[in-house]
């Protein structure tokens, strides 16, 4: 039988269409007014100085990762439990990875493990040049703990946040910068709003702001003020370095525009999602995500933890049957480290233990700000019926 509810599923209206309509009929299609709007829309829900909006998280990641200064003979750490573009990011700029391995509460980097291999990578000069904390499922890792690790041992924080448009960490936005010198987000279309496919890097430092302009669009500079030779005439442009067509559309950016008028109701639906969650699952054979982040967490997933023993069944039977029954579970993630690339670069399972044991035991449950009360009913029917 084929998943009638999905794990996770764009929530588009009429309000959506209209913006994306209006652009179609405008002189504008790829980076015209709209990009801008929603550029500084972001920057001021996240209080940040700057966002720069791009095709996808991963073209952020990318030019945020150049934009840090990693090249060749640099390394770069995250986490194992993450999409592999938070480490492939690294390898596109010629630089190593290396991982750190989860706390088992959160799912997040492990900032005491991170503390603890800083001091020995300091002992054998392989500190690393940026380190990326995953927002896991949409609630922020130990940031301050981050950054004092980051202002001792000399690293770039890149949150990697695709996970945590509309969250907070600390009682301040995820994306104002008071713990990281620049946050990635995401909108493709399961994350909180979407643009159909897009990112976004945000920071407060203009050097930042100014390389990343440069590099989501070919390196080229129409600015005379910053032209390396003479300037030629109204045509005129430089190509300055190696960059990238990593631009938004108009299209993109009035969807997004429009999704974000509607951030606070998909934040808030998501987060009545989770508490149902709490209670419709009580007593069941599972681990449930912790809820001291409940408010703070944009919850674009809902991971639960299989007790190992406590039915008959493995996980994969577990997964499996769900799927039968037409509850549309996700697993996030593999570890990275133990995909086919990452072996070959010398990763081996066992390094990252807490990682790989929560590949063995985790599920994510259907979450999305669309998700009626009726369909999150039968999905939590449907897995205490193949728990028992």
């Amino acid at each position: 039988m084929s998943a009638t509810i999905p794990y996770g599923r764009q929530s588009i209206d009429e309000s959506d269409i209209a913006a994306v309509v209006r652009v179609l009929s405008s002189d504008w299609l790829t980076q015209g007014p709209a990009v801008p709007a929603f550029e500084n829309a972001l920057a001021a829900r996240a209080q940040a100085a700057c966002a720069v909006a791009v095709c996808n998280a991963t073209s952020a990641l990318h030019i945020a990762c150049l934009a840090a200064g990693l090249g060749p003979g640099d390394t770069l750490w995250t986490t194992p439990n993450t999409f592999v573009a938070s480490a492939n990011c690294a390898r596109y700029c010629g630089a190593d990875v290396d991982f750190v391995d989860i706390d088992p509460d959160t799912f997040c980097v492990d900032a005491v493990a991170l503390e603890r291999k800083l001091i020995e990578a300091q002992h054998t000069g392989t500190l690393p040049k940026v380190v990326i904390p995953v927002a896991f499922a949409g609630r922020s890792a130990d940031m301050r703990a981050i950054w004092r690790l980051a202002d001792r041992f000399g690293f770039v924080v890149i949150e990697d946040a695709s996970h945590a448009v509309g969250a907070t960490y600390a009682g301040r936005p995820v994306g104002c910068g008071d713990y990281a010198h620049m946050t990635v987000f995401s909108f493709h279309p399961v994350k909180i709003v979407t643009t159909g496919e897009g990112g976004a890097v945000l920071t407060n430092d203009p050097r930042y702001d100014e390389r990343l302009r440069s590099l989501r669009s070919h390196g080229i500079t129409r600015d005379a003020s910053k032209m390396e030779g003479d300037d030629e005439g109204p045509w005129f442009y430089e190509m300055q370095e190696l960059g990238f067509n990593y631009r938004m559309t108009d299209l993109q950016a009035a969807l997004g525009l429009s999704q974000l008028a509607r951030l606070d109701a998909f934040l808030a639906r998501r987060r009545a999602l989770a508490a149902r969650y709490a209670r419709l699952l009580d007593g069941l054979p599972v681990s449930l995500p912790r809820y001291d982040a409940l408010d703070d967490s944009a919850w674009h997933l809902y991971v639960v933890r299989l007790k190992h023993g406590a039915t008959g069944l493995t996980h994969r039977e577990t997964f499996e049957a769900l799927r039968q029954a037409g509850i549309g579970v996700n697993l996030h993630y593999i570890p990275v480290h133990l995909q086919p690339y990452y072996r070959r670069l010398g990763f081996a399972p066992g390094q990252y233990p807490e990682a790989e044991q929560y590949y063995r035991d985790a599920i994510s449950l259907p979450m999305y700000a669309g998700l009626s009360d009726e369909d999150q009913e039968i999905v939590a029917r449907t897995l205490k019926a193949v728990l028992a």
